[in-house]
């Protein structure tokens, strides 16, 4: 049996906007996902984009469950022998809102070529406002 592989005249690509006010980070990052990757749509196919543009707004309004606004890490190296860094979840929702969802919606994509194309498909503002009403976003309730 042959891959299918949809024409690129085939694939529609739409644009949602998601309000994140009040919704759990990691479902709300597998939702976002989805929609990046296309597999809610029937012409998907795994080597290839066929994924929607979403914009998330209100990312610093987002909410997590039990303790892992303390506990949950966020790690980074400096490059430098010991330079491993850590923040806490809170720490990030203060300084940097919208990188809290770019990294869990990230770490649900491919980890390669493809994954890195389809993370630029998503914009994410910490604010209620976007500036991509010229795409006429469709709004999306999870």
């Amino acid at each position: 049996m042959k891959t299918y592989s949809p024409k690129p005249e085939d694939i529609k690509r739409n644009w949602y906007v998601v309000d994140a006010r009040d919704r759990i980070l990691g479902r709300l990052a597998t939702r976002i996902a989805t929609k990046l990757r296309g597999k809610d749509k029937p012409e998907f196919a795994p080597h290839m984009d066929t994924g929607d543009f979403v914009v998330v707004v209100n990312a610093e309004q987002i909410k997590v469950t039990g303790d892992k606004l303390k506990q949950k890490k966020y790690y980074y190296h400096t490059g430098y022998p010991g330079g491993i860094k850590e923040t806490s979840l809170d720490r990030m929702l203060q300084k940097k809102p919208e990188e809290v969802i770019k990294k869990a919606v990230g770490r649900m994509l491919p980890k390669n070529k493809l994954g890195r194309k389809l993370l630029k498909k998503l914009k994410v503002y910490s604010g209620p406002e976007h500036p991509h009403t010229a795409q006429q976003p469709k709004s999306i309730q999870y």
